[in-house]
């Protein structure tokens, strides 16, 4: 089958006049965390006051907690800020471990004013937010908005409180103080992140939640590291109350994520934003080590016809596979495999002795990947999808140059064996450098998708390769975009085939999203179903994610279905 004539069509290049619905983008402003309430405090007494305004009007005036501004108190807190260790008291409590973070409860005087302050805050216009990264309602910017209450709390965070802060933990912050409303309602979310970008130095977060349990979700979940600076796993989990506050400092090690909502019935209503002050030193960028790459291994076409259903190895139905392809760069075939051999797949993926391991970290993804030996029919699956005879149909039903008889003109018919051998090279040489980035300074440190360009120009890589895992995925699970992904380094094809998948609804999550780097539209959609194959090819300015599956997976089990969950085969092909 030829190649393209013309310059190739990706899925970023046809969605343009397939355009879906768009998803507002904050990702590199995702939304801050949220804390909990380990500490109950006395009520303090209502310190409410009106006085004149101009012009005859009233103004409410508040303050926040009286003891943690005794002097007595501020220098104890700063002292332990300063020297990086816990401090209790019934008004702050701070810890440091996995990083430093304070809670203080009953934060706002007065009673009165927070019912007011809840009030204006539910009135205000709150638009859906929703990408790889998190999903919640969110206000617009409080700073200039007119309502009483809303006015007073700017002035308690901005003037007071901002003060306060300043005297403890020995940061001069700027006047720019970013400040906003959230409602998380019923399976909403925001993922491991580390709230880093330019000038943020103290994150902050007011609830305003009715009383509120482990149980509803919606914890501020603080994870551990790794010796790359890379978050690990959770190490402890507060909870939101009402009038309660948490700030934390906003570091390479500040990772943390708001656990999704599990109550049905009630919403999460927080303040939330940063303080600013001047850059601290970062940690050089770790880059993770690449995936292999492999060339095809050497299977004739037997290997087809004993898995895939005929009407795919159909010269005619290709060409027209192909055409379609090339006019949309994407495609779903479904029944891909033969029945028998599907039901084989599922049978071996449901066993209770098959292992699997987590894939992180949490940052990018979290999802399982098969590990240790697989049953016969699952490595013979696996092969199927590095055979030399995958990679030629695929060239058949693509146009893409992924075996070499799909070659044309421009086919440089170079020795295969010596182009193989550039390639494991390449991977030892690009997994050096990747190792050895990490000790160097940070001004030294190449992006990740540079390194791996730079590696792919100098040897002109020509041998079409993969690389490729069987996934399981349920509750919980979930891929972020991230900057550091080498997949998007260069054109690609990826390949999804699904099993166990029955019924699922889009609802739950664990659909694959194709977004524009740095652009709001979404690009294409891939929801799992079942013996269905998607082809989607994809330039290096296209990126992707599974979105996080959600808690109405699990409903599922009340309709009587008995998985929660899926498994796929995931490929990547280059030429």
């Amino acid at each position: 089958m030829g190649l393209y004539n013309t310059t190739r069509r990706c899925v970023r290049e046809i969605a343009r006049n397939h355009t879906q619905n768009s998803t507002t983008r904050l990702r590199s402003a995702p939304k801050q965390s949220v804390e909990g309430n380990e500490i109950m405090g006395k009520r303090r007494l209502e310190q409410l006051s009106w006085k004149a305004g101009k012009k005859g009007k009233q103004e409410e005036t508040v303050d926040f907690s009286l003891l943690i501004r005794e002097e007595a108190i501020k220098e104890q807190v700063s002292a332990a800020w300063k020297e990086k260790r816990p401090f209790t008291h019934e008004s702050i409590v701070m810890e440091t471990h996995p990083f430093q973070h304070c809670v203080i409860p009953d934060f706002i005087q007065s009673q009165t004013f927070l019912e007011g302050l809840e009030k204006e805050l539910l009135k205000l216009n709150f638009q859906e937010k929703s990408n790889d990264l998190y999903k919640f309602k969110q206000s617009d910017d409080l700073k200039k908005r007119k309502e009483l209450h809303i006015s007073v709390l700017r002035k308690v965070l901005f003037d007071n409180f901002r003060t306060w802060l300043s005297d403890v933990t020995k940061v001069e912050f700027e006047q720019t103080i970013d400040v906003s409303c959230a409602i998380y309602n019923y399976t909403d979310t925001l993922l491991c992140h580390d709230d880093e970008l330019e000038g943020r130095r103290i994150a902050f977060i007011l609830y305003l939640v009715p009383p509120w349990d482990k149980a509803d979700g919606g914890t501020l979940d603080l994870y551990s590291i790794d010796e790359h600076f890379q978050p690990q796993e959770i190490v402890k989990s507060l909870v939101p109350s009402w009038n309660s506050l948490t700030f934390f400092e906003v570091s390479p090690v500040s990772f943390h994520q708001v656990s999704e909502i599990l109550s049905k019935e009630k919403c999460r209503l927080s303040v939330s934003g940063w303080f600013h002050g001047p850059s601290v030193e970062r940690p050089a960028r770790y880059i993770e080590p690449l995936l292999p790459w492999n060339p095809h291994i050497p299977h004739d076409h037997k290997i087809l016809y004993e898995w895939i259903s005929p009407i795919y190895l159909d010269m005619k139905l290709h060409v027209q596979v192909q055409e379609e392809f090339e006019e949309r760069s994407e495609i779903l075939l479904k029944d891909f495999l033969k029945l028998e051999k599907f039901k084989e797949v599922c049978e071996a993926l449901e066993k209770e002795t098959l292992e699997w391991k987590i894939r992180g970290p949490p940052n990018k993804r979290f999802y399982e990947t098969a590990d240790g030996r697989l049953p016969d029919v699952l490595r013979d699956c696996m092969e199927l999808f590095h055979s030399e005879a995958m990679f030629l149909l695929l060239s058949n039903l693509t146009g893409l140059k992924l075996h070499f008889l799909a070659s044309d003109n421009e086919d440089d018919k170079e020795d295969k064996e010596e182009k193989t051998a550039e390639i494991m090279d390449a991977e030892r040489t690009s997994d050096c450098a990747m190792q050895s980035s990490t000790k160097l300074e940070q001004e030294k440190t190449k992006d990740s998708q540079e390194l791996v360009a730079e590696q792919k120009d100098k040897i002109k890589l020509s041998v079409p390769v993969c690389r490729g895992e069987l996934r399981r995925w349920g509750h919980g699970n979930y891929t972020l975009m991230h900057d550091t992904d080498t997949d998007h380094a260069e054109f690609a094809l990826d390949l999804l085939l699904f099993f166990g998948c029955e019924d699922w609804e889009v609802e739950y999550g664990g659909f694959t999203s194709y977004i524009v780097k740095e652009e709001d539209n979404e690009l294409l959609t891939v929801i799992p179903e079942n013996n269905a194959l998607a082809l989607i090819y994809r330039d290096k300015e296209t990126l992707k994610f599974v979105k996080y599956i959600n808690h109405r997976s699990i409903d599922q089990k009340e309709n009587n279905l008995c998985r929660t969950g899926f498994w796929d085969f995931s490929f990547v092909y280059y030429e």
